[in-house]
């Protein structure tokens, strides 16, 4: 059974600083291409970061309005996939997803329950 599940979702205050965690089981992590996506209220659900299967920092990318305030990270051996977000803006208030995917002669595309981000003074 595929499993994704966030958790470091929170209450931040403007310009602090959250890591976000997805722990995946039942498929094999360390194959597929992993991502942040986020939903806001009322917005549809956009790409916030994506890491390649093998997690090279060069095998990354970001949203124009994450770039430079986040850096996402995986670990192979764990089956975590990590969101770290800096100086938070009221913005970022989201759900934010872990999604896996891969292409085998189909799509598999795996989701997460979400993680409340809520970046408020």
């Amino acid at each position: 059974q595929v499993q994704l599940v966030e958790s470091g979702g929170g209450l931040v205050q403007p310009g602090g600083s959250l890591r976000l965690s997805c722990a995946a089981s039942g498929f094999t992590f360390s194959s597929y291409v992993m991502s942040w996506f986020r939903q806001a209220p009322g917005k549809e659900r956009e790409l916030v970061a994506t890491i390649g299967s093998a997690g090279g920092s060069g095998d990354t990318n970001y949203a124009d309005s994450v770039k430079g305030r986040s850096t996402i990270s995986r670990d192979n051996a764990k089956n975590i996939l990590y969101l770290q977000m800096d100086s938070l803006q009221p913005e970022d208030t989201a759900l934010y997803y872990c999604n896996a995917r891969q292409y085998r002669s189909r799509w598999y595309n795996y989701w997460g329950q979400g993680t409340q981000v809520t970046v408020s003074s």
